[in-house]
């Protein structure tokens, strides 16, 4: 498909800067499928809107302050570069975005953190050398330390990976540290918010369990490359970077048993929707699953795995647009955000929440 059929115009006042405060209080418009009107809710009416015996499935990825700043030296001559981890590939080893990428070569060393060659702080610093150079501005990283070592000297030298949309706005604070984290954050790696889950409170998630709604988690660790936009004018020649998920086989049998029962599957986030369908066999049951998935989601592509998907308003253009109008249809999706850009609705990571029902689909 033409990669222009998905843009669309937004007001620069649309783009959240902060959460919501609460984070239930968030806004959410309900798109039913084809032909019934939108609704204008908010994300602490879930309980009300979903029923007993749905699932709620949501990523329980924990984001890593993964924006590095790093000096590269040859001989007497040194350059500042800019780094963003976006996938791991060993113990020692991050595979990375790097700004300006042509300042590094191969074998080439970056220390991260303090500039000084002083004991004190080479404490405080973090040496990496260039093992791998790609295109569009990826390299592969070796760094001095591995596993725990690492995680702990990025956790120490690193910065939240704030979209970009937000970055270019305001710096990033400490209130980051949390707003960027959703409730169910636990498995460390992913250098980008699954953010559709950043709406839920205890308080939210004790009502829709009372109500009885459950709540499964999958993993998947978000990249980098969800912000990269979509450089190709068709669909098929986008190539999309490879994130690493996992799906248990407890959470797997528990899905299969509510399916089973008439219970709806309910993504929570484009991602824990690129895990589902990555994991789902063709007749829509869930085995256990782990490991990398490139899955690319585009209208025409069937969605076997899912039933409704709370997910917030995307970028233009980007493919996670693509995944909506898979899911709810590209006509459909044109008018509900036309709907929110007309009523007010706040748009991309820290804005509100659309909670979309999957569209009848060709057997």
């Amino acid at each position: 498909m033409r990669v222009d059929l998905f843009d669309f115009e937004l007001p620069e006042d649309r783009i959240a800067l902060r959460p919501a405060s609460p984070r239930d209080a968030a806004r959410m418009l309900v798109v039913p499928q084809s032909g019934a009107t939108f609704e204008d809710r908010s994300v602490a009416d879930l309980p009300d809107v979903l029923a007993p015996g749905d699932v709620l499935v949501v990523n329980d990825t924990r984001v890593i302050p993964a924006r590095l700043s790093g000096i590269r030296v040859r001989g007497e001559s040194t350059a500042r570069v800019d780094v963003t981890l976006h996938k791991r590939e060993a113990p020692d080893r991050w595979r990375a975005f790097v700004r300006p990428a042509k300042r590094l070569a191969l074998g080439e060393r970056v220390r991260f953190g303090e500039e000084s060659e002083s004991a004190a702080c080479l404490l405080a610093s973090l040496d990496a050398e260039v093992v791998e150079k790609g295109d569009g501005g990826e390299v592969v990283f070796a760094f001095e330390f591995a596993g725990p070592e690492l995680d702990e000297a990025v956790a120490r030298l690193g910065h939240m990976p704030l979209p970009p949309y937000i970055a270019a706005k305001r710096p990033e604070d400490d209130a980051d540290r949390l707003d960027y984290q959703t409730l169910f954050a636990e498995r460390e790696g992913a250098v980008a918010a699954p953010t559709a889950g950043l709406h839920f409170t205890s308080q939210l998630v004790e009502r829709l369990v009372a109500r009885g709604i459950a709540v499964e988690r999958v993993t998947l660790h978000v990249g980098a490359g969800t912000f990269l936009p979509v450089k190709a004018e068709d669909t098929a020649d986008h190539r999309m970077h490879a994130e690493y998920g996992e799906l248990s086989a407890g959470t797997a049998a528990r899905l299969n048993a509510a399916r089973a029962r008439g219970g709806r599957i309910v993504a929570v986030g484009t991602t824990s929707l690129r895990v589902l369908e990555t994991a789902v066999n063709a007749d829509g049951t869930f085995p256990a699953w782990s490991g990398d998935t490139s899955i690319f989601i585009t209208p025409g592509v069937p969605i076997r795995s899912a039933d409704a998907m709370l997910t917030n308003f995307h970028l233009p253009k980007s493919t996670l647009f693509m995944l909506v109008s898979a899911f709810s249809g590209l006509e459909r999706m044109q008018a509900a955000y036309a709907h929110a850009i007309a009523s007010g609705y706040r748009f991309y990571s820290y804005g509100d929440a659309s909670l979309l029902f999957r569209a009848a689909q060709d057997a």
